[in-house]
């Protein structure tokens, strides 16, 4: 997850060009979404075979891109006053729940399907 010193510097980076009044949930979701497509963009038309390759290839706009998303998210957690870890181990419990490995492994059913 984000550290403390690199939430700190996400922030400033925020604050210091005044762009907080620009970053209401609805423009951070969109632009979660926006930059997770660009990241699907790196593969669009690659075969599943020729993925791996692909990735390799551009792992640094690949990167360039979590990046993007990650900052998106660290300031919607942030103004919602939520910690992503937190909310990451509190879907995992949800999702080990839901896919119980006896059920689930080796399976991409949907959860709902595994019953």
């Amino acid at each position: 997850m984000i550290s403390d010193k690199t939430l700190q510097r996400i922030l400033a980076f925020r604050k210091e060009r005044d762009w907080e009044q620009f970053h209401t949930f609805k423009s951070l979701a969109i632009s979660v979404t926006l930059e997770a497509a660009e990241l699907l963009e790196k593969v669009q038309w690659t075969s599943d075979p020729d993925v791996l390759g692909v990735a390799s290839a551009r792992r640094q706009e690949i990167s360039d891109e979590i990046a993007d998303i990650a900052i998106y998210l660290t300031y919607m957690a942030h103004d919602l006053g939520l910690d992503i870890d937190d909310c990451v181990r509190k879907k995992l419990a949800i999702n080990e729940e839901n896919y119980p490995v006896d059920k689930a492994k080796g399976r991409s059913d949907k959860y709902d399907r595994l019953k």
